[in-house]
């Protein structure tokens, strides 16, 4: 099956991924579709430290539709539920496509940490305090972040948290900026995607249709 070759794929990726800081793993090996993720709460924020769970359900005809998330650990966070872990973020809605993965949205979350959207708020109580009282909020923050998501009081004694390297400086080769980086977010070099994409046979200047995103990718983890 398609969707079992591709989340084993994604499985692989992550498990020789040393730098991102996102992982995976099967929650009952007779259903790979359900997931758990976790990553480190991002330096300079209030979740600096904190190991964050991530429960997640992939659809049968996942990639086509996003992952459904919801944070295992509980987060002070306006646009994650302090009641049930349910997530605010566009990529796991409207703005999720097929070459996106299980680790680009892992990632996305750990960025949502660090760039709360308070104005587009899934916990209104939240939000309302990061808006009116920010110092209030980022106190019950840390205070969450040390009681279940086991973050250090002192985070000098914490271990650094791995940072991602930037895309290298390369051409594109005609193709579009932000086509290419979305297969580069997945741990590929650009010279690697733009190959695959003139393999798939994707015109320049052109979004790759689904078949050709599945047959890029196809390549990439071949």
């Amino acid at each position: 099956m398609a969707t079992h070759r591709r989340i084993l794929r994604e499985l692989e990726d992550m498990a020789k991924d040393k730098t991102s800081g996102m992982q995976a793993t099967v929650v009952d090996p007779s259903d790979y579709t359900h997931l758990e993720g976790e990553f480190l709460g991002p330096p300079g924020t209030p979740y600096e430290g904190g190991r964050y769970l991530i429960d997640i359900t992939l659809p049968a005809n996942y990639p086509f539709l996003p992952p459904k998330m919801y944070f295992k650990t509980k987060v002070w966070h306006p646009n994650i539920s302090s009641q049930t872990g349910a997530i605010c973020l566009d990529t796991l809605s409207q703005k999720w496509s097929p070459v996106l993965t299980i680790k680009t949205a892992l990632l996305s979350l750990q960025s949502l940490l660090d760039a709360p959207e308070p104005s587009d708020p899934q916990d209104a109580q939240v939000a309302n305090m990061m808006i009116n009282n920010p110092t209030e909020y980022r106190k019950i923050a840390r205070e969450w972040a040390i009681r279940y998501a086991n973050a250090p009081r002192d985070l000098s004694a914490s271990a650094s948290t791995p940072v991602r390297a930037a895309p290298p400086v390369d051409p594109y080769a005609g193709y579009k900026k932000d086509d290419v980086e979305n297969f580069v977010g997945m741990g590929f070099e650009i010279d690697q995607v733009v190959a695959a994409m003139v393999a798939a046979g994707v015109p320049k200047g052109k979004k790759p249709t689904e078949d050709q995103a599945n047959s890029i990718l196809d390549k990439l983890f071949s």
